[in-house]
């Protein structure tokens, strides 16, 4: 990269802290963040199983919806008409995944929505965030106040260990569960916290201000069950936890329903719900829901140790024939030490154990469609 490439390049409150602590560094949507540590990927990836892991997620973008009338169902019912999600019933100190879609039934972007009991806290996809500030200003503006939070840093805490580090530091942190999230001090900090993650594994993802992000982040990692990871890691583990990726599994074309996400609209937004449609794509999308999709997202398993990578073409034969779908997530699970991917296949050929070819530097490799997450994820239900 040129000096005034990487000089362009936005840079995180922790960024300092990745350049000493060696950080690999590497542009990521717009930031100079680190791609790994000297442990090395592998290492990262398999003591945030066993231990703890602190990531750097301050390219996310925050927002506060904050609504006009004082009423947080209003805000609520405004944001509900730009995602398929139950928006109304998350309750205080609760957060819920959701989608913006378009008029096509696409993803704009995945996001998380918490109630904060006087306004809704989203954080959204850093490559996306400008453009997802700009969608709830034009649509949203006469019934909320949209604040961009950039005063805000994000790390996440995670790993079977991560409840215990926190702990030490947030005496609440024991009692939370599963995407419980609110105002909590941490280490005398008044933090944002979410019992949440991007891994498969428990975990915690703490919204700190500005000012003390490296000070937090230095007294988790004195803990020696913590150590600080890099992307490298975060998408193998994220990989290995069946989640997607925005711009790759998800993107404009793909609706909820092909990309296996039904579980996140909720029956009151679906067809004889009590708030069904309302949001853009609503009519593709709910069709999809009530006749079917014609292609979804699966797991794939292949059968040899080389990696079936993003891109790959998929086919039924082991020779001849035209693609049928398309590698979109792949690489090693170094927790499975096998290669795992995801992509979208025709629904005849989605079964699990179904078996496909992909297409490797010009060899199709025998892959079969399997379950996901491919490791138990972890959550403290």
């Amino acid at each position: 990269m040129l000096a005034h490439d990487q000089d362009s390049l936005k840079r995180t409150p922790l960024h300092s802290l990745h350049v000493s602590l060696g950080g690999k560094m590497v542009p990521f949507a717009g930031y100079d963040m680190p791609v790994q540590y000297p442990a090395g990927v592998l290492k990262e990836h398999l003591h945030t199983r066993a231990a703890a892991g602190l990531f750097d997620v301050s390219h996310m973008g925050q927002i506060a919806l904050r609504p006009k009338s004082g009423k947080l169902e209003d805000a609520a019912r405004a944001l509900e008409r730009l995602v398929p999600q139950d928006i109304v019933a998350i309750a205080q100190g609760r957060q819920r995944y959701a989608q913006f879609t378009n008029s096509d039934g696409g993803i704009l972007d995945d996001l998380m929505v918490a109630n904060f009991g006087d306004h809704l806290f989203l954080v959204v996809n850093a490559a996306c965030k400008e453009q997802d500030e700009a969608h709830l200003r034009a649509n949203l503006s006469d019934d909320c106040i949209i604040e961009q939070l950039a005063d805000r840093a994000l790390i996440a805490l995670q790993g079977p260990k991560a409840e215990a580090v926190l702990a030490k530091f947030c005496a609440e942190a024991p009692a939370m569960t599963f995407m419980d999230a609110g105002p909590h001090e941490v280490a005398g900090i008044k933090c944002f916290v979410s019992r949440s993650g991007y891994t498969g594994e428990d975990g915690f993802e703490i919204s700190v201000p500005v000012g003390d992000a490296e000070r937090l982040a230095r007294m988790l990692l004195d803990n020696p069950d913590v150590l600080p990871i890099g992307l490298g890691a975060r998408d193998s583990l994220r990989l290995e936890a069946g989640l997607c990726l925005y711009g790759h599994d998800i993107d404009t074309a793909t609706t909820p329903v092909e990309a296996a996400l039904e579980w996140s609209v909720q029956k009151s937004r679906r067809t004889g719900g009590a708030r069904a449609g309302g949001f853009p794509g609503a009519g593709k999308i709910l069709a999809h829901f009530d006749n079917g999709a014609s292609r979804r997202r699966v797991g794939l398993r292949a059968e040899g140790r080389a990696p079936v990578r993003e891109g790959a073409l998929l086919f039924a034969d082991s020779a001849g024939g035209e693609p049928i779908g398309k590698v979109t997530s792949g690489g090693f699970g170094p927790s499975l030490s096998a290669p795992v991917a995801m992509g979208y296949v025709p629904v005849s050929l989605a079964a699990l154990g179904t078996k496909l070819f992909a297409e490797v530097r010009g060899q199709r490799l025998a892959v079969q469609v399997a379950a996901m997450p491919f490791v138990k994820n972890t959550y403290k239900r």
